[in-house]
């Protein structure tokens, strides 16, 4: 006698359920009626012998089982959608859905430039690309809710493939009347005890530059513990204001990000390599010849 299994459709709705805490919610996303769904998370609940959910009149809570169920449920319905994209990329790479994480000192000059490209060479592909920090992004990897990531390397992950998509220099930004706007030849060693603008915690960008100053903002001054922008361009602000100097990656800079902002905008001499931009997705995914594919396409336009 065969075992009965849990449907895609039941676990689909599973997961929704958890990601939404409602019943009503997780149908609305799910397009179908509450009743329905409550239904279909009941015949799951038959199938495992298990009570996965707690109702009350405030919503729905997992229960230990059922946080257990979504967990497997997540990788089981990854795996289906990998299955479907193995098929289609064996006939026509890229084609169909591709989640993309790019983080936010790459995306705003990264995409405007290689999305038109991608859209021309790969016209059945549709991208869903998500914003977010290096960490997170990782995480999501890893967890099956992206198929690849944009990140600054090196970065230290376990389980990933990784493909160089270029090297992006780090420059040196002041208002002109900065003491090192006005020097001819600008090497890192004379940002010693320079305080540097930064971004927060958390933005790798801010980890690369304190890298280029060899040295601890406690040691060294490199950056102010008064000041931490969100973004390159709240910082860029910052500089503009005369609250001090920093470090921009080229990439930006290039897009034009210090355009028409009245700031010296030096190069080090010699160069200064911040950081690589890499393309990463899991090691042993099915989409990792598509993604290796997808990175190639980008490289050729960057170097372009």
């Amino acid at each position: 006698m065969s075992t009965l299994l849990p449907t895609l459709r039941q676990l689909r709705f599973l997961v929704a359920l958890a990601d939404h805490g409602t019943f009503s919610r997780a149908a609305e996303v799910s397009h179908v009626t509450q009743p329905s769904l409550s239904a279909a998370i009941k015949e799951l609940e038959g199938i495992l012998n298990a009570t996965l959910v707690e109702r009350s009149a405030r919503g729905a809570a997992l229960t230990p089982a059922g946080e257990a169920a979504v967990a497997r449920a997540r990788v089981v319905l990854t795996e289906a959608e990998d299955l479907v994209h193995a098929a289609r990329a064996a006939g026509q790479p890229l084609t169909g859905p591709f989640r993309l994480g790019v983080i936010p000192t790459i995306a705003p000059f990264l995409l405007p430039r290689t999305l038109p490209d991608l859209r021309r060479r790969f016209p059945a592909l549709e991208l869903f690309l998500r914003e977010d920090l290096t960490h997170r992004l990782v995480d999501a990897l890893k967890d099956r809710r992206l198929d690849a990531a944009v990140i600054a390397l090196p970065y230290e992950a376990d389980g990933l493939e990784t493909r160089v998509l270029m090297a992006d220099e780090f420059l040196f930004a002041a208002p002109p009347d900065h003491p090192l706007s006005q020097v001819d030849r600008l090497t890192t060693g004379m940002l010693t005890g320079v305080q540097l603008l930064l971004l927060e915690d958390g933005h790798c960008l801010r980890d690369h530059a304190l890298t280029v100053c060899a040295a601890s903002p406690e040691r060294r001054g490199a950056g102010r513990s008064d000041f931490a922008a969100t973004s390159l361009h709240t910082l860029i602000q910052m500089v503009r204001s005369g609250l001090g100097a920093t470090l921009l990656p080229r990439m930006a800079v290039d897009a034009g990000l210090a355009d028409q902002m009245d700031l010296t905008i030096r190069p080090f001499d010699p160069p200064v390599v911040g950081r690589e931009i890499g393309l990463v997705w899991r090691k042993g995914s099915a989409r990792a010849d598509e993604s290796r594919t997808l990175a190639d396409a980008i490289r050729k336009e960057l170097a372009g």
